[in-house]
């Protein structure tokens, strides 16, 4: 299922986010922490950065409330604090207009529309421009904004899920979209977790991959185009430590540095050197190796490699790949000046 592209508007600011500082391991990791942690997002249209300080940032359009500072903010180039947020440790923008805050307490807080109760905040569908405290949610370690939906990890090991469910994509082996968050059903250990438009997927702590929700295109890696309401296991992928869900396609790290891709392909952004097949099962990245950051866009994708190089591959209209042309690339290059 198709939702919609991420626009070129944010492209920079994806580029920037696979080469963050926090390491892609610590994410989800309570046990290893990082000595300070900075972490930058996009959304639809705006981005959020967090500092070491712990102040939060934002940036780009504000007509949904995305920079979570109260009524009347106004769209801005460059960044405005979020003065209304405090202490917070981790934070993620969803592609329609949304975000997610974690407070050092466990507590996670939502801000900008809530149009299919992706905010959580248990009462409304209201809109809100300010934070507000997602409802029945604590201890929480790491949080997941998706298209229409959101994710929490729990240092429990289970994984909590709110907001649209008409593909299943909350996990709960129902199609009910709840306002309060509900546990994904029949996931435990859980290491690590990502969101994508219609999808979800999470990493068990024994490095397994499962995922749950629309799988029309192949998303889930398991074989089949079948949809699943609940998690199922993705065969054939074992040490995983880094996933990463997109629109119809998804990505995992593996602890040996190698990357693996499956789903819809129309730009080759699945960087295995072919374009317009859909792969239902895990293909590597080719010519790849120690990855330790990926983040996809919907027609191209960019990693961060042990040695700080960039690599970028799929959709380059836009120039997208920073390789200096507009040539679209079916295995990785390069991104130059970095």
């Amino acid at each position: 299922m198709m939702m919609r592209r991420k626009g070129f508007t944010s492209m920079l600011t994806i580029i920037l986010t696979a080469i963050m500082i926090v390491p892609a391991s610590a994410h989800g990791n309570p046990t290893n922490p990082p000595p300070f942690k900075t972490v930058l997002t996009t959304g639809w249209g705006h981005s959020l950065f967090l500092k070491a300080d712990d102040t939060l940032w934002a940036w780009g359009d504000a007509n949904f409330g995305q920079f979570g500072n109260g009524p009347g903010q106004n769209s801005s180039a460059v960044a405005v604090q979020n003065t209304l947020v405090q202490n917070i440790i981790d934070v993620s923008a969803g592609d329609e207009h949304h975000n997610l805050a974690l407070r050092n307490d466990g507590i996670v807080f939502a801000w900008g529309t809530n149009g299919v109760g992706q905010l959580g905040d248990g009462m409304t569908y209201i809109n809100r421009n300010n934070p507000v405290q997602v409802n029945n949610l604590t201890d929480v370690i790491d949080v997941e904004a998706g298209f229409y939906h959101s994710l929490a990890l729990k240092s429990d090991g289970t994984v909590w899920a709110w907001g649209s469910n008409i593909f299943s994509e909350l996990g709960d082996g129902t199609t009910t979209t709840p306002l309060t968050p509900v546990q994904v059903s029949g996931l435990s250990n859980v290491s690590y977790v990502s969101a994508g438009s219609t999808h979800s997927l999470a990493i068990k702590s024994d490095g397994t991959v499962w995922a749950w929700g629309n799988n029309t295109d192949g998303q889930f890696g398991d074989g089949t185009t079948t949809s699943h309401t609940t998690p199922v296991q993705i065969p054939g992928l074992s040490n995983v430590k880094v996933v990463e869900a997109d629109e119809q396609h998804s990505f995992a790290i593996k602890n040996d540095g190698t990357l693996w891709a499956w789903g819809y392909n129309d730009f080759g952004q699945l960087g295995d050197g072919t374009t317009g097949s859909t792969y239902l099962s895990p293909v590597q990245v080719a010519g790849l190796s120690g990855v330790t950051a990926v983040s996809a866009s919907g027609t191209f994708t960019v990693a961060q490699k042990s040695d700080g190089t960039v690599w970028a591959w799929g959709h380059n209209y836009w120039r997208e790949l920073g390789d200096g042309t507009r040539i679209d690339r079916y295995t990785p290059v390069q991104v130059t000046g970095l």
